[in-house]
């Protein structure tokens, strides 16, 4: 048996791999608002700070691998919120949880971006590069100047941040060199909760505009098979 943290455990893809990896026989750290074994804000420092030790209390100090699923998607006017969860909630987290995760035996960890980096156009190349440096509040209000796709731009920033983050970190000394495995996968429209409520909403015709090639939805047991692929021994 082997310990995992999966961040956005509560529902979604993150709920989905959580349960994959309980049916394999391995301990899961479930990491959300609520209704988990850790809760904690992702959006807050102090929240970030939280996660990072209760889980490494949780863990006793070795992760076998971690699944940082935790996001928010595009929302006008929380902007912010959406840049700290979605980037801060894995740059911090898995920084904090490094030594944890080095700890193990060839540990493995897989980070949740969104094929939206390479479809949404306008993304501010500073906002990216004030992300991978952690400064949220410079990244957003660079992100607010961008009027009436401030929502779309702050996720697909985020994203792309988050991506850039991964590829520059696992190859250094730091991960890859402590035997640290880190991909990201970046899954187009899943059939979560939240793609639920956007084809719902207002904003349902612009989702549904979205390219999908294959003509339908994914959904998070598919994503789930894919991430334990990832975390299966090389």
């Amino acid at each position: 048996m082997q310990t995992y943290l999966v961040t956005g455990a509560a529902s979604g893809m993150g709920a989905a791999v959580a349960q994959r990896l309980s049916a394999d026989g391995h301990r899961v750290i479930g990491l959300d608002l609520d209704a988990v074994e850790v809760c904690a804000d992702l959006a807050t420092p102090a929240g970030r700070q939280t996660a990072i030790d209760e889980v490494l209390a949780a863990c006793d100090g070795r992760l076998d691998g971690a699944v940082l699923a935790a996001g928010l998607g595009p929302g006008k006017g929380r902007e912010r919120t959406t840049v700290e969860v979605n980037v801060l909630g894995v740059t911090e987290l898995l920084t904090g949880l490094r030594p944890a995760l080095a700890a193990a035996d060839k540990a493995k960890v897989v980070v949740f971006g969104s094929n939206s980096t390479t479809a949404t156009p306008l993304v501010p190349g500073a906002a990216v590069r004030r992300l991978i440096a952690g400064d949220a509040a410079g990244a957003t209000r660079i992100i607010l100047r961008r009027k009436g796709l401030t929502a779309q731009i702050a996720y697909a920033a985020s994203k792309l941040a988050v991506s850039h983050w991964v590829r520059r970190q696992a190859v250094t000394p730091e991960w890859a060199g402590a035997g640290i495995r880190m991909n990201l996968i970046a899954p187009g429209p899943v059939l979560t909760p939240l793609l639920r409520s956007q084809l719902a909403s207002g904003t349902g015709g612009q989702v549904r505009a979205f390219p999908v090639p294959v003509r339908e939805y994914g959904t998070p047991e598919q994503l789930a098979e894919w991430v334990l692929m990832m975390l299966s021994p090389a």
